[in-house]
């Protein structure tokens, strides 16, 4: 790192470093497009969605969705068509964005087949299809879509940094280029114009060198696996059947009340009077041994009732 601070580069994400990251991510992608780094997520959402609508057009997502509250992927075109009818004159905000996320906040997965007809209902009515790809490595590690689709099948997405081993940063891919003039003001007016920009440049650079990100995105994946397959056999029920790194077990309330003496967890939400379903999240840095502690903590505390 002391290298690359004494290296004199242009500021701004202007610099060589953040350069050669576009042109590694672009060799996944084939079609124009244009890259920004983000600092955020939040402000990735914040900035694709400002440059796509005007004053009084508005963005359509899940009741759920994670730029409202969290996001459970439950968007599909007969969802979105009663929106539009609804919508039709001025007296109302007019749709023209819809937001989804992939992978979505309770961990499930969009297929290719699933983005494409989404995509294509969107494209038919005149609306911008947006993805959220905070966690995009654990999604396409587990279902039929790659960057590829991505690109094919919507106006933009970004790619996950932050929650895939990075310090910070998100890669904003834009496909539909009618922004591409804007979007620099646009990233400057929200604070996201950093100046050493490179600090997310060189993470990206080395994130898809030799298939780290998905390497990454694996192990995430693999270790939730682990924990969901060992509760299972030990009669645990889940809130919904998530193949990523997010998996969400209903568990006595009593024995999350022992868990949590020893791991730090989210407990979800009440399931019934003497249940409630916990959120667990690996991540790139999770130990086997962990997994392991963990259910074998789960284990004696089934023992004991």
């Amino acid at each position: 790192m002391k290298g690359v601070n004494l290296d004199q580069q242009n500021g701004y994400s202007e610099d060589n470093y953040t350069e050669k990251a576009k042109s590694n991510i672009k060799k996944y992608i084939n079609g124009k497009c244009d890259i920004h780094f983000i600092p955020g997520g939040t402000q990735t959402n914040l900035i694709a969605i400002t440059a796509f609508l005007r004053p009084h057009e508005a963005c359509i997502a899940a009741k759920t969705g994670h730029i409202v509250d969290h996001e459970t992927g439950a968007l599909t075109p007969t969802l979105i068509k009663p929106i539009l009818d609804y919508h039709h004159f001025e007296h109302m905000v007019k749709p023209k964005l819809v937001y989804i996320s992939n992978s979505t906040e309770i961990g499930t997965v969009y297929t290719k087949n699933e983005l494409k007809n989404l995509y294509e209902f969107c494209q038919n009515n005149n609306l911008y299809l947006y993805i959220d790809g905070a966690r995009l490595g654990n999604a396409i590690l587990a279902s039929d879509v790659n960057l590829q689709d991505m690109y094919n099948y919507s106006d933009a997405f970004f790619i996950g940094g932050t929650k895939n081993g990075a310090l910070l940063g998100e890669a904003l891919i834009i496909k539909n280029l009618d922004i591409k003039d804007e979007i620099r003001y646009i990233i400057k007016q929200r604070g996201a114009l950093i100046a050493k920009g490179r600090i997310m440049g060189i993470q990206f650079n080395e994130l898809f060198k030799n298939n780290l990100y998905f390497e990454l995105a694996s192990h995430a994946n693999k270790m939730a696996n682990i924990l969901t397959t060992e509760l299972k056999k030990l009669g645990c029920k889940f809130l919904v059947d998530s193949p990523t790194n997010q998996i969400f077990p209903i568990i006595d309330n009593k024995i999350i009340e022992n868990l949590l003496k020893e791991f730090d967890f989210y407990v979800w939400e009440k399931f019934d009077e003497n249940s409630s379903v916990i959120r667990l999240v690996t991540s790139w840095a999770t130990p086997v041994k962990e997994v392991y502690n963990f259910i074998e903590e789960y284990k004696n505390n089934i023992k004991k009732r």
